[in-house]
């Protein structure tokens, strides 16, 4: 049976001779992996392909990952294996990593031959531009809400105002102890 995860995976490798090459070297290895909640085991196969593995089959490498990672890992995908946790086969674990960095989805590849070479590079590129215009929308909302929960409705304190104010607590309690022995001083020259 094959999963969607490695249909899609197998898409990416059918177009990368190098890829398969790559991975048919580890044949018959299992690797797991492992978000905490979810886990995913599969299988490189002789033709460089990958296969769902049998729950019964021990793994050769276990990658490890924190949900919470999950979104820093798809920011930047040449440093998520810094995200991660490996054990095992260390040869399978680097073939692993670097095809998660080269490999890549062409969708005006895919779409090409659906609805021709221009309408996939427009519908691509309008895609593209529709994420990137979400994108900075969010941004700009984000930092609207923090405006105004910092200057409107203080709710929240900017770093800095807070470093002036245990600053200026700490120089008032100084203030205080130096004052007090003064008082002191005075009471004793009495």
């Amino acid at each position: 049976m094959i999963s969607p995860v490695s249909a899609a995976i197998n898409h990416l490798l059918a177009r990368e001779p190098w890829a398969r090459e790559k991975l048919a070297r580890h044949a018959g290895k299992v690797a797991l992996f492992d978000a905490g909640v979810m886990s995913l085991r599969l299988k490189a196969a002789a033709d460089g392909m990958v296969e769902a593995a049998t729950a019964d089959e021990p793994q050769n490498v276990t990658i490890r990952v924190n949900l919470s990672d999950l979104p820093l890992i798809l920011q930047n995908r040449e440093h998520a294996f810094s995200y991660v946790k490996i054990d095992g086969d260390a040869d399978f674990a680097n073939t692993i990593s670097q095809l998660s960095e080269t490999l890549r989805w062409e969708a005006e590849e895919d779409l090409a031959t659906l609805v021709g070479d221009a309408a996939a590079v427009r519908l691509v590129g309008t895609a593209r531009n529709a994420f990137d215009a979400a994108k900075t929308t969010q941004q700009k909302i984000i930092e609207n809400v923090a405006e105004y929960f910092l200057e409107e409705n203080p709710v929240l304190v900017r770093p800095q105002a807070v470093a002036d104010f245990s600053s200026d607590v700490t120089r008032l309690r100084d203030d205080v102890e130096r004052l007090a022995k003064r008082i002191e001083k005075l009471k004793e020259s009495r």
